[in-house]
């Protein structure tokens, strides 16, 4: 069976979402970044590094050539740590023919260039003289479950309705249900900041702070969330959605998050260098925060949850030290940023 597929990355996510499109029945090639484990994928159909106890189908193809894997794919999905995704891109580029199909599934913010991964896979093409549509796909979706056939929504956004589609069309499956958004620069930063927001409730719910202090957390990082994506040109609605606050409430709750499980960690007292050594797979949050951080002061939006998460992962501050100063903010109106209130 020719593949016309390749998912380039095999963390829990990539290997996941390989074997969510070879249960529809594709051929779907999937690249690994470590030969060893592509050999092992192939010879026990288990990726025992990032997805254990899972058997993948027949129906997915391990291998460590990118250059092989890319040529002649209809879908290429990248679902690369957003900080290695230029390189692998720059790498795969020449392989990658107009007309393909991209599918981002990398969340996070470059922390050289700030921009958001459909950027980064948009520039590269470019400058290559690639004419690929691109498309985001992203919503609550722990790799885990879906592989075992939970029900799962998410959303395929697009500036590009065919291609928002033809991506809908491609990963909907009876469990897993795809809805399409025009709004790809909304969906990515909700899909990257709710990773921050998801440290900063690991650490308020491992200082036992209460439901109390983690709604206000989420909501209030929702707030945050929405205001910078508006500044880049999203539409505020992105974030009511999937892409937002349904991944934002997943990520900051669910006891399969590795964000949360960074905060919880550091509420613990353990150091950066302990919590990242302990880590098998990334915790996209811990690099986001930096570039979130960058990214608001270069557009002027005040972002104080990001601002304290950044200063205790890599500043030392203390955590109950944050949140009194989160408290002690000067009092402001709840929807200031949107210029909506009492009239004058």
């Amino acid at each position: 069976m020719d593949a016309r597929i390749a998912v380039i990355g095999a963390g829990a996510w990539g290997t996941a979402l390989a074997q969510l499109l070879a249960r529809k029945g594709e051929a779907v090639s999937l690249w690994v970044l470590e030969p060893e484990l592509a050999e092992r994928i192939a010879e026990n159909r288990e990726n025992d590094l990032y997805l254990p106890g899972e058997t993948l189908s027949e129906n997915v193809f391990p291998g460590s050539d990118l250059s092989g894997m890319i040529a002649g794919k209809k879908f290429l999905v990248f679902v690369v740590p957003s900080q290695f995704l230029r390189k692998v891109v720059e790498e795969a580029v020449s392989r990658i023919e107009p007309g393909t199909v991209i599918v981002s599934c990398s969340k996070g913010i470059e922390e050289e260039r700030l921009v958001v991964c459909s950027e980064i896979l948009d520039q590269v093409l470019r400058s290559r003289g690639v004419d690929a549509p691109i498309s985001v796909l992203s919503g609550p979706s722990f790799a885990k479950e879906v592989v075992r056939g939970v029900p799962t929504a998410v959303v395929s956004a697009s500036r590009e309705r065919e291609a928002a589609e033809a991506v809908q069309k491609l990963f909907t499956t009876p469990d897993f249900r795809v809805y399409t958004n025009p709004d790809p620069i909304g969906v990515q930063v909700g899909g990257a900041l709710k990773n921050v927001m998801a440290i900063a409730t690991g650490i308020a719910d491992g200082l036992g702070l209460g439901y109390n202090t983690r709604a206000a957390l989420i909501t209030r990082g929702l707030a945050e969330m929405a205001r910078l994506g508006v500044r880049l040109g999203a539409n505020p609605l992105t974030f009511s959605g999937l892409a937002g606050m349904g991944d934002l409430v997943l990520t900051c709750t669910g006891d399969l998050s590795r964000n949360r499980q960074v905060g919880l960690a550091l509420a613990q007292g353990k150091t950066m260098d302990e919590i990242v050594k302990g880590m098998r797979a990334v915790a996209e949050g811990v690099g986001t925060v930096k570039a979130a951080r960058a990214l608001a002061r270069k557009v002027q939006e005040e972002m104080p949850i990001v601002e304290q998460v950044y200063l205790m992962l890599y500043e030392g501050k203390d955590a109950r030290q944050a949140v009194v100063d989160l408290m002690g903010r000067s009092p402001k109106y709840e929807h200031e940023s949107i210029g909506w209130g009492w009239p004058e």
